[in-house]
This record gives C-alpha cells, structure tokens and sequence, in this order.
C-alpha cells in the first residue's frame, strides 16, 4: 500500500480536488488500521514475550497468605525461599536434561528465575512450604496487628 493512497486530497491535476466522501475516508482509516496491525503482528510475531516464570497463584485470606507455584521438572533442592521485609522471595534454576546439539526448536523455559511478591503484614515466623509434583505451595501466617495500620493525616490549610 502506499501512503498517498490514504492521502484524502492531492494537488496533482489528475485527481479531483474535492474531499472525499465519508465512505471513501472510512475506507482509508480501517486499511490504515489493518495495515498497522498487521505490522505490529509482523515485528512481534518473531520475539518471545517476556512472562514471569514460574506461574504463581496468591490467595489472600485473614489469616494467612498462600501462594501456589507451577515447577515442573524442578525437585525441591532446586528451589530457594526467602522473606525479607514483608517480600516473599522465590527463585532457582531450572536445568535443561538434554544438550542443545540436536534441539531445533523449544518453547521451554530453562535457568534461573526469581519471583518476588509484596505480601503486607507478613509474618517471618511460621512459613510452611511443601513440595508435590512440581507444585509448591507456601503458607505465610499474617502477623497479628495491634492496632489500624491507616493513619489519617490531617491537610492543614495555609493562611497568608
């Protein structure tokens, strides 16, 4: 397509130099649309997008946050568990079985990886974590508050 195609007048003397109707500047705007989508297809059909891995579910109940990770292929010393200022640390490695001489192509997900997840109020003490055919599951007690951790700030208006 060319782009003085989606040019509504031209001061060449071979076009009329009236505006166009509105059918023929619907026309030109949904080619315009299809053709930038198909573009944006092409540019990003070769690159792999970047996904958090591994996949994470959190639930977030009274008492307790549970947090549920897909590991397949990963045994239980290849992962490590961390909290640190109510951030709830997950990461390992994940090592390929097999050498990349004879692989043509992989949609798997192979190295190190690192999750962290903000979990307010969490309690250091306590945490479970169980480990089940390539499932883990961590459980996270929350702390028990003393009091509201909202504070309202009073906004002073200022006088000359």
């Amino acid at each position: 397509m060319n782009v003085r195609d989606l040019v509504p007048w031209s001061r060449s003397a071979d076009r009329d130099h009236s505006l166009p109707t509105w059918q023929d500047r619907a026309s030109s705007v949904f080619t315009l649309r299809r053709e930038m989508n198909h573009l944006f297809d092409d540019v990003f059909r070769g690159f792999p997008m970047a996904r958090a891995w591994p996949h994470i579910e959190v639930e977030d109940s009274e008492t307790e946050y549970r947090v549920t990770a897909e590991l397949p292929d990963l045994e239980a010393r290849d992962v490590e568990i961390l909290v640190q200022d109510d951030v709830l640390i997950l990461r390992g490695e994940k090592r390929a079985k097999t050498e990349d001489r004879n692989r043509a192509f992989s949609e798997r997900i192979y190295g190190r990886f690192e999750r962290r997840m903000a979990l307010d109020g969490a309690s250091e003490a306590d945490i479970r974590a169980e480990f089940r055919d390539g499932g883990l599951t961590i459980s996270i007690p929350k702390a028990v508050q003393s009091g509201q951790r909202m504070k309202r700030i009073p906004v002073n208006p200022v006088t000359h």
